[in-house]
């Protein structure tokens, strides 16, 4: 494949069509992802703050790469990104695939709820090389084939053009259908090429890069933000990146896809005199209720 294939956000095309693109290239291009207001937005926000950011350390995060964490904190626009009709439906569909389990002599079926794994912001420089080809799920230390059972969908969005010769994503077409003992090659990959306001999202299982910033003045720059199975952790520590007045200053939506849930599998729960409670409460304690991880509510005491 020469170039990835490309949906339209243009009212024709739904979530659907985007997880049949996916499932069957472990990634895609979204023309047109962002309204020019949120576009415009998000390089308002995000732009002066990359400009006083230090280069990366390494090869991998790039020695000629600015990089910007903690995007809820920075930008009010990440909510339009994590809520995109042509992102978050096809996230669920990956990653809230039930399991079946026995639970003493019940047979119950369980599912991961979705949580953002991480946010940042990446800036890639003239004369940066490229990246070595990785999967993003391997913090999870996944194993591969997944057979459908995901733990990441990723995004990276488009603030500038993504062009070959600026450092346009790499990515590997199908390679999330590949077992853990074939090697990515770099003749395998294939750029990205969008304007700004458009988006690639690809499945964590998919081999990709930050691609070579061949051009001697033009940087590339885009969000990325990952969707994750909220059985696994979440890759940026959001309890501390972001304080609990930012993520209470956000709609309960955003709120739970941050990790202030304890979902339907219980993972991320708090104890509250004695119950184990859904940590959301936390951010109105001023409805003086908790909500337990089995979906019963009961009044709080002034004190807990």
């Amino acid at each position: 494949m020469s170039q990835l294939n490309r949906v339209p956000n243009d009212g024709n095309h739904s979530a659907h069509d985007v997880v049949e693109v996916l499932q069957q290239d472990g990634a895609v291009i979204i023309e047109a992802f962002l309204s020019a207001d949120t576009l415009e937005g998000l390089r308002s926000d995000l732009f002066p703050l990359l400009a006083q950011r230090s280069a990366g350390r390494d090869g991998f995060s790039g020695e000629r790469t600015r990089r910007l964490g903690a995007l809820f904190a920075h930008t009010r626009h990440c909510a339009e990104i994590a809520l995109h009709r042509l992102y978050l439906p096809v996230a669920i569909e990956f990653l809230t695939r039930p399991h079946e389990v026995w639970i003493g002599d019940q047979r119950r079926t369980l599912a991961p709820d979705v949580r953002i794994g991480m946010t940042q912001a990446i800036q890639i420089g003239p004369g940066q090389g490229a990246q070595v080809l990785h999967r993003d799920d391997n913090a999870f230390l996944w194993r591969h084939p997944t057979h459908g059972r995901e733990g990441r969908v990723q995004i990276m969005v488009a603030l500038s053009d993504f062009t070959a010769e600026n450092g346009g994503t790499l990515v590997i077409p199908g390679s999330h259908k590949w077992d853990d003992e074939r090697k990515p090659l770099a003749s395998e990959a294939v750029s990205t090429t969008m304007s700004a306001g458009s988006a690639l999202i690809f499945l964590g299982s998919a081999f990709h890069a930050g691609g070579e910033n061949r051009t001697t003045n033009e940087y590339r720059t885009g969000l990325t933000m990952a969707l994750d199975a909220s059985s696994v952790r979440q890759e940026e520590n959001m309890y501390l990146a972001l304080s609990q007045g930012v993520v209470a200053s956000y709609p309960e939506e955003i709120q739970r896809l941050l990790g202030w849930s304890a979902g339907s599998n219980a993972m991320g729960w708090i104890e509250i005199d004695g119950q184990m409670a859904d940590p959301n409460v936390l951010l109105h304690k001023q409805s003086g209720e908790v909500v337990s991880v089995t979906g019963k509510s009961r009044t709080q005491n002034a004190t807990a």
